[in-house]
């Protein structure tokens, strides 16, 4: 099975730079990706895509992109769950 993704859109915002117990840089930020028809009204729409980056990808996001940035971002796609001590 493949599981490979590439987008280019625009930062949202700048970009969040922390590091793991271990020492390993992560970057969060979120992606705005222009879809490529137009809702009925005319509007083009965009999907928000969260993002991670590590090691000095993450270095290199957080000192030179910005919000507003447009970026290239190639890697897969992973999701997840979370449930809390009430059940949901």
């Amino acid at each position: 099975m493949i599981n490979r993704v590439v987008l280019v859109g625009r930062l949202t915002k700048d970009p969040e730079l922390r590091y793991t117990p271990s020492g390993a840089p992560m970057a969060r930020f979120t992606i705005a990706v222009n879809r490529t028809f137009s809702s009925h009204s005319g509007e083009r729409e965009a999907d928000f895509i969260g993002c991670i980056a590590w090691r000095k990808q993450a270095e290199n996001l957080a000192n030179f992109m910005k919000k507003g940035s447009l970026i290239g971002v190639e890697g897969r796609i992973q999701t997840g769950s979370y449930e809390g001590q009430d059940g949901k």
